[in-house]
């Protein structure tokens, strides 16, 4: 297959930024990190654009590389994580509730990495548990298991959150 050219690149950035930014971000909880992160990844990307054998595999590629550089920040250093962190940067359109965003974003926080990554494969990136399963390097079972558990976790963390705040309205 011959490889695509620069404008098929330029759509692929137009069209998977966003994504990528909003998984960098979740992971990294630094929106300059996440930024650096991304344009690190679309540099890995060009580099290797004429390797890409399927544009449908396209996303979880970006995905993989997107992988691979936060990890590559975690071996360098240690991330910050800011807990004053500007509730404006946590609101999206499918979650107008500060309250909410506030309560997501230090439960996700609180849940190990190996829960909190194909979590948020699956929430922001729209994966598969077979497709996250693939780009973890582990059985399927073992992905919905680390599903599984982080859901269950993030249930036991935010529920009693929850009850609280309906006893006080």
């Amino acid at each position: 297959m011959a490889a695509p050219g620069p404008s098929s690149f330029e759509n692929m950035v137009r069209a998977h930024s966003g994504d990528l930014y909003r998984f960098a971000y979740w992971q990294c909880r630094d929106r300059f990190l996440a930024e650096d992160v991304v344009q690190e990844t679309f540099t890995r990307a060009w580099k290797a654009w004429s390797t890409l054998e399927s544009h449908s595999s396209m996303k979880s590629w970006l995905y993989t590389i997107l992988r691979h550089e936060i990890a590559r920040l975690y071996e360098k250093k240690r991330l910050r994580i800011d807990p004053d962190q500007d509730l404006d940067e946590l609101r999206s359109d499918g979650q107008p509730d500060p309250v909410l965003a506030v309560e997501m974003r230090e439960a996700l926080q609180a849940l190990p990495f190996a829960y909190r990554e194909p979590l948020l494969l699956q929430v922001l990136g729209g994966f598969t548990c077979g497709e996250i399963a693939k780009m973890l390097s582990v059985s399927e079972a073992a992905a919905m298991t680390r599903l599984s558990r982080a859901r269950a976790a993030l249930r036991k963390l935010v529920e009693p959150n929850r009850l609280q705040l309906e006893h006080v309205k």
